[in-house]
């Protein structure tokens, strides 16, 4: 129920007001909350993917054979930095002129880019087309010719197939190229202030470097933040069946030594030296005590010696 001052209380008020000892404007602003501005697609509230790192060392990997493969020269692949960002902050981030690949991740939703620059595009192109590498380069910055459009559309299909690889530990999924682009206000992947996750990487073909960009929507990758987590975690502690038949196979068919002890004795060096053809030694077991076998120098087996199809043996009785 509300509560309802009585008379006397009230009259009190008054009277404490009309004395000046009770200042209304200040005893209603001590009862008034705080106001705290919360932009969400701000920058400073940075929305954190757990591991997704990963999947670009797992990219790395796969695509620093193929691009070598696939340009005849040595391709490094570095991780520079992950950032990140508003999607118009993005675009404004971009050199000009830039190579854009907008890609389709099935089943999510959205759609992601992969940018480029000039340097690295014209080196890919000067590779493919049996040059040096050298990203020579107008003095004036043009934009890429069609013929350069469609070699560069080859590696990032290369690229896409690669990514493909790399997520299929956490989730099967379909890269899908859409088109590609040069122009970044034609590029619209999410609304302008919507936060997207970059990944920039190093590309060095030889002596000469550039940079990839990916960029992929937070919605997109959301719904499996959770299988990011615990694919990635359990990836590294889970033990490949095929590793683990291989590595039996090996040991299986490793080589070792196995000795049989019938015995032995105690004599002098004179006496060895005097050893001739026809000498008995006599040993410190009976020919029916049982006899240790050795694997590698090391006790493992106790057994009985014997005779079997004409050839001496020994028959396995207990474990050490």
């Amino acid at each position: 129920m509300e509560k309802i001052l009585t008379k006397e209380e009230i009259d009190f008020l008054l009277t404490e007001i009309f004395a000046g000892r009770i200042e209304p404007a200040v005893e209603l602003a001590k009862q008034e909350g705080q106001v705290c501005v919360y932009d969400l697609f701000n920058n400073e509230h940075k929305v954190v993917v757990p591991n997704l790192d990963v999947i670009y060392d797992s990219f790395i990997r796969y695509s620093r054979v193929n691009l070598s493969n696939r340009l005849r020269r040595i391709v490094e692949i570095k991780k520079i930095k992950a950032q990140p960002y508003k999607f118009d902050e993005f675009l404004k981030t971009l050199p000009s002129p830039v190579c854009m690949a907008i890609y389709k991740m099935d089943p999510l939703k959205g759609a992601a880019l992969i940018a480029m620059d000039s340097d690295l595009v014209f080196s890919f192109v000067n590779c493919l087309l049996g040059g040096t590498g050298s990203p020579t380069i107008p003095s004036e910055n043009r934009l890429f010719t069609s013929i350069e459009l469609r070699l560069m559309e080859k590696i990032v299909k290369d690229v896409l197939a690669d990514m493909e690889k790399a997520w299929a530990h956490v989730e099967p999924i379909k890269m899908n190229l859409l088109r590609m682009e040069m122009n970044p206000r034609l590029v619209t992947i999410v609304p302008s202030e919507y936060q997207i996750m970059t990944m920039s990487l190093e590309i060095q073909v030889e002596e000469f470097k550039g940079e990839m960009v990916f960029a992929i929507p937070y919605m997109t990758i959301d719904p499996i933040r959770d299988k990011l987590k615990t694919g990635t975690q359990f990836d590294v502690m889970a033990v490949d069946p095929q590793w683990a038949n291989r590595l039996t196979s090996e040991l299986l068919d490793a080589p070792l030594e196995l000795t049989v002890e019938l015995g032995g004795s105690c004599i002098t060096l004179e006496d060895m030296v005097n050893l001739s053809i026809g000498d008995t030694i006599m040993l410190d077991k009976d020919s029916r005590s049982d006899i240790v076998v050795k694997v590698e120098g090391i006790n493992k087996f106790m057994a009985v010696p014997g005779v079997r199809c004409g050839n001496k043996a020994v028959q396995i009785i207990d474990i050490v």
